[in-house]
């Protein structure tokens, strides 16, 4: 949304020495079961269903408690995914994954990513789950079609009076949204809370320790759950790690230096054989990026009944640069975009949004800022969004901006900083892989958490893109899948040369 970078916004802090004590199981008390069935809604990223659906997968819910001081109270009801295992051999029980966010669908990615975690397969079922908040599992909403485009659309440049007037006001809206059409379950939803879901979901498939795999947001969610349940946990990677002690302000910094240098590296490689769409050497295709951003700020593109603005623009090449496999796709869309046709920006946009054809939304950018702002007591004032600002557009006018500190100023509900503590003493190994070119979680985070979790083992990948495992790197592969199925821990040290 508007220059947030959704795949590694998650608030935290300092980390505390000791774990606090694990929470006690209710002895009498049997888990909850899981009544699995075929899956009857699955989507694909634009929106629209598989167009081949695998029948051995299926889909069920799981009740937990809505407030978990109050565990007689309410309930909510998790949606979850199971890929059963492939293999002969004997299973090893389940491995259950979050794919980031906050706010990513875990019940659609898990069904989308089949193919390549097929080796995890051939021993484990594949569970994941739409966390608390998040689609199917009482998702946050916040207004209609319409508003929420009137909100991605909204333009960062020029960083003036007027747009930063503006985007307060927007803030403000979008958050009185959030209230009005999701009010009674914004104080129940947030890292913590999933994370004892975790451990509901655990028990319910029957395993001793929990499995996990856990990316970008979700080393976050495994290393909270290492902290509150160190003894319950069993194999777990963390792939793309976040650093859980930065500031609304060192994130924002940090994320949009990363976003800077996977775009250069863009440029680098796209102007190399002398056929880049964007222009002929690096200065060139630089400046005429820098042209189209302020063209369509001060006039947007038509996209059939839409606007490209610059707010929209600068979202689709964020969203190309999580991956090289997308590098291709961002010079097509660029190079039409600086012919005046912005079809392919606006695309991009779109995936990262999670806006369908059809004007609808996915609980994307809604779920967002509802776990972000509740992970945190943060409340940055205007000086210190201003100063943020300042020293991002230094960093990089394309990707420049205050971060969700804005957006959190004016959330509803108050912040708690219980996830921004990690320490799992006490629990199995923990393997934490960073990329070098990482642009959304930049690899500086990666050793910091490594060192929190007191029991972990990093990995470094020497590539580029969000996240190692689905690189394609076979270094990468190898030692994540040796480690989950044969539980043979990474040498310390140990680094895999890019794909």
């Amino acid at each position: 949304m508007r220059r947030v970078l959704a795949a590694a916004l998650v608030v935290t802090a300092a980390g505390c020495s000791t774990a606090p004590a694990e929470p006690a199981a209710d002895a009498t008390t049997a888990p909850e079961q899981v009544s699995w069935g075929p899956c009857t809604d699955l989507k694909r990223p634009d929106g629209a269903p598989p167009a081949r659906q695998d029948p051995s997968v299926r889909c069920g819910k799981l009740s937990v408690p809505l407030d978990y001081t109050k565990p007689d109270g309410g309930t909510l009801e998790l949606a979850l995914i199971k890929l059963p295992t492939t293999g002969k051999s004997k299973p090893l029980g389940s491995i259950v994954f979050n794919f980031g966010g906050p706010g990513a669908s875990g019940v659609d990615t898990l069904d989308q990513a089949a193919k390549a975690l097929a080796t995890m397969r051939t021993r484990y079922d594949l569970v994941s789950f739409d966390p608390r908040g998040v689609e199917r599992s009482s998702g946050v909403r916040c207004g209609s079609g319409a508003e929420l485009d009137a909100f991605t659309s909204l333009d960062t440049l020029p960083p003036n009076e007027e747009t930063h007037r503006e985007s307060e006001q927007a803030n403000k809206e979008f958050a009185a949204l959030c209230q009005q059409d999701s009010g009674k379950i914004l104080p129940y939803i947030g890292t913590v809370n999933a994370a004892r879901d975790m451990d509901r979901i655990r028990a319910a498939v029957g395993d001793p320790k929990l499995n996990y795999v856990g990316m970008s947001y979700g080393t976050q969610l495994g290393g909270v759950y290492a902290t509150l349940f160190p003894r319950s946990v069993g194999r777990m990677v963390l792939d793309a790690p976040l650093d859980p002690t930065v500031t609304f302000e060192q994130r924002t910094l940090a994320q949009t230096r990363g976003f800077q240098q996977a775009y250069e590296s863009f440029l680098r490689a796209c102007v190399k054989d002398g056929s880049c769409a964007v222009g002929k050497d690096v200065a060139t295709a630089n400046a005429n990026v820098a042209r189209l951003m302020n063209d369509v700020a001060a006039k947007p593109l038509k996209v059939g009944g839409r606007d490209l603005t610059q707010g929209l623009a600068s979202t689709g090449v964020a969203a190309a640069l999580y991956s090289e496999l997308t590098w291709p796709f961002l010079e097509q869309a660029l190079g039409e975009a600086l012919k005046g046709r912005g079809q392919g920006l606006m695309y991009l946009s779109d995936s990262y949004t999670g806006r369908s054809e059809n004007g609808s939304y996915s609980t994307q950018m809604t779920s967002f800022p509802a776990i972000t702002c509740v992970d945190t007591a943060e409340r940055p004032s205007q000086a210190e969004l201003r100063k943020t600002e300042a020293a991002a557009m230094r960093i990089s006018p394309l990707f420049g901006s205050e971060g969700s500190g804005g957006l959190c100023r004016v959330w509803p509900v108050k912040g708690s900083n219980e996830a921004r503590h990690v320490d799992a003493t006490g629990s199995g190994p923990i393997l934490v892989v960073g990329g070098k070119g990482d642009p959304a979680t930049p690899y500086e985070w990666a050793p910091r958490l490594t060192s929190q979790l007191k029991t972990a083992t990093l990995v470094t990948y020497e590539g580029e893109g969000h996240g190692a495992y689905l690189s394609g790197s076979k270094c990468i592969r190898g030692l994540v899948d040796s480690y989950l199925i044969e539980g043979k821990v990474p040498a310390k040290g140990s680094t895999c040369p890019a794909a």
